[in-house]
Formats: structure tokens, C-alpha cells, sequence
């Protein structure tokens, strides 16, 4: 098998190679199942490089994971603030489904985020500043949402955890707001409403 060549970066432009690693590290690790799929020999294959062409971006294996996982927590928060709902309740509803949308379309990056680092901070305070604003529209009893937050945040990671290794099991299709809801401390008023 030739490994396809591809055209040296012009000058100035190394960053495009930095991205390209990035890529298809990231490639590899969402098909291979771990992080012992994103070998420099398997990324440099990828883009049709040499594996010494990437010590100038990374020095191991384990730097351009650690690059992958820093963009998982950074792709992750932008997914969660791209979530504009206007109602505070359905907002924070709207936060906790895409961030278990995240975790079931990326299962692998997913584990390899949080074996890395169990908090993604960005991902924290989109869900602390989510309860904050239920807490300010009287839609939520929380009297520390920060506290709540990492209540909230362990129900959708264990429920992320779950599918991703029962994925055949029969999920209720109203599983996001059983756990959501009440971890979110919602009032009463707000819980039956999707």
C-alpha cells in the first residue's frame, strides 16, 4: 500500500500541518475505540507525511492526545453555547441533550476526554450558568447551582457511560429529562413540559 503524498506546506504555514495531526488524530481515535489508535505512525500514514515530519507540532503520542482531548472539551462547550433557547428551563434541557448528543455520536473521543480529565471546565460553566439562569426565572429550587451542576453533570455523564456501552438496551425515549429534570432541581411546574 502507498501512502499518498501530500504538498508541503508553503512557508509560514506549519499551522496547517498542526491541524491536518489534529484531524486525523482525531479521525483515528473516533474509529479506532482508544487513544492506542493514534500512533505517529498511523496519523503520519493518514495525511501522507513522514512521523518525523510531526515533532515539530508534538513531541509524543501523548501530546497530540492530549491536543485531541483540549479540542473534545473545546468542541464540546462551543456545542453547548451554540444552544439558544430563550426559555431558561428548556434551555438547560436543550444543554443536557446535546451534551449526551455529543458523547453518543463521539463515544471514543468521549471516553478519552474524560479518562483525561474528569471536568471539562468550559463544559461546567455552560451547565453552572444554565442552572444560574433557571434558578433567577423561578423555575428552579437550587440554592447552590454550582453544587447541582456537578450533581447534573454525573447523571449525564453516567447516562452518556450507559449508552454508550448498552447500546441496545431500550432507552425510554423521555430518559434525558427523568434524569435531567429532577438532578436540575426544576420546579414542579416546569418538569412535565419537554
Amino acid at each position: 500500500m502507498t501512502t499518498p503524498r501530500r504538498s508541503r506546506n508553503p512557508r509560514g504555514e506549519g499551522g496547517r500541518l498542526r491541524e491536518q495531526i489534529l484531524a486525523a488524530a482525531t479521525e483515528l481515535l473516533d474509529a479506532g475505540g482508544d487513544e492506542r489508535a493514534v500512533t505517529l505512525r498511523a496519523v503520519a500514514r493518514r495525511i501522507g507525511i513522514a512521523p518525523p515530519s510531526i515533532y515539530p507540532h508534538f513531541p509524543d503520542q501523548q501530546a497530540i492526545v492530549r491536543a485531541v482531548v483540549r479540542q473534545g472539551f473545546a468542541d464540546l462547550a462551543r456545542q453547548l453555547r451554540l444552544t439558544a433557547v430563550e426559555d431558561p428551563p428548556r434551555h438547560l434541557y436543550a444543554v443536557c441533550r446535546t451534551y449526551l448528543e455529543f458523547a453518543q455520536r463521539h463515544p471514543h473521543r468521549y471516553r478519552a476526554m474524560f479518562a483525561a480529565n474528569p471536568l471539562g471546565a468550559e463544559a461546567m460553566a455552560v451547565l453552572v450558568e444554565s442552572l444560574t439562569a433557571c434558578v433567577a426565572s423561578g423555575h428552579c429550587a437550587s440554592e447552590a447551582p454550582a453544587v447541582d451542576a456537578i450533581a447534573l453533570w454525573l447523571g449525564l455523564h453516567g447516562l452518556a457511560h450507559q449508552r454508550a456501552v448498552a447500546n441496545s438496551f431500550p432507552w425510554p425515549t423521555d430518559i434525558t429529562q427523568r434524569v435531567a429534570i429532577p438532578l436540575a432541581r426544576l420546579t414542579p411546574a416546569w418538569r412535565h413540559q419537554p
